[in-house]
């Protein structure tokens, strides 16, 4: 049944009037999915590494033992898990001696922002945990005025969490486009396999530039607002709630990035001699569309958005 209805005291209504419970609610959320689109990442990325015959190399654990950031290496092992790799795959595996940032540098890139989210995790629990309301009524029924809802290390998290996924989302949108390249995977360019003048999966390239875009905007700093109010009283401002809503909308055009990158990795992998036998692959070829022809891919990236929660659990 439903809960019992709550009778407010005195002072009650402070946790909402002067406090950052908005804020934090919708940090909380943009927290929430952030961290399951970073893991979902990485079975995209080695789905992409795979299908470009990447060099493995990149992700060895001594290479991120020497620079030893938690995130970077966290990325690299996961990618190395999902591939089935050793902790030191062999050098030269791959085509190249140098891959492109995209597959290279997903590591370094990409773990900074597990990094940042993980820090903006730790700041909403902390948040979420702690009394911010002005003013601050102690057990003995001391009222302390404070500064204490100001929200400075929120819209912080906020911004390096939206900055840091920028990064990650420019790499994924590079990996999307080399997928199309035919000297990069030894296929028809842009996966297309119609008449002459088919454009296979090029389309996706402008879908996720755009919502490349859409992060960029997200990106800037909530932060650096300023703002003086209440006859200067009040001549400061966190704008945790304006960071917190451009959290959200990172958050999403990130989901469409990502879905986008997925799709022409599975059509990549499903045109190669040899279809990896990985369960990532797997689950991916039996949940997205088939077909090659051109077409409206619409559904397409819709069914790989809603597929990257189980591979954020593989």
């Amino acid at each position: 049944g439903l809960p019992a209805p709550v009778a407010l005291r005195p002072g009650d209504a402070l946790a909402l009037l002067s406090s950052n419970a908005l804020a934090l609610g919708q940090a909380a959320l943009a927290c929430h999915d952030l961290t399951l689109l970073l893991r979902a990442a990485h079975a995209v990325a080695a789905l992409s590494l795979l299908a470009v015959s990447g060099a493995t190399e990149a992700y060895a654990a001594p290479v991120h033992a020497v620079r030893p950031y938690p995130g970077p290496a966290r990325a690299a092992a996961e990618v190395r898990r999902l591939l089935a790799l050793p902790d030191r795959p062999p050098p030269g595996g791959g085509r190249r001696i140098q891959d492109p940032y995209g597959f290279r540098a997903f590591p370094q890139v990409h773990g900074a922002a597990l990094d940042a989210a993980e820090r903006l995790r730790h700041v909403v629990e902390t948040e979420i945990n702690c009394p911010t309301e002005n003013p601050l009524i102690a057990p003995d029924g001391t009222a302390y005025h404070h500064g204490g809802f100001y929200a400075a290390p929120l819209g912080l998290a906020l911004d390096g969490a939206d900055l840091a996924l920028l990064g990650t989302a420019q790499l994924s949108a590079a990996r999307l486009s080399a997928l199309g390249r035919a000297d990069l995977t030894g296929l028809p360019a842009f996966l297309a396999e119609g008449p002459a003048g088919s454009s296979g999966t090029m389309i996706l390239e402008y879908t996720a530039h755009s919502a490349l875009a859409e992060l960029r905007v997200s990106a800037a700093p909530a932060s650096a607002g300023h703002a003086v109010l209440s006859h200067g009283l009040e001549e400061a401002a966190g704008f945790a709630s304006q960071a917190a809503r451009q959290a959200l909308r990172a958050v999403e055009a990130y989901r469409t990035v990502l879905a986008c990158e997925l799709v022409v990795a599975v059509r990549a992998l499903r045109l190669s001699p040899a279809p990896p036998d990985l369960p990532a692959f797997a689950l991916a070829s039996a949940a997205l569309p088939g077909g090659t022809e051109d077409r409206p891919l619409t559904a397409d990236v819709a069914a790989a958005a809603d597929l990257l929660p189980r591979l954020a659990r593989l």
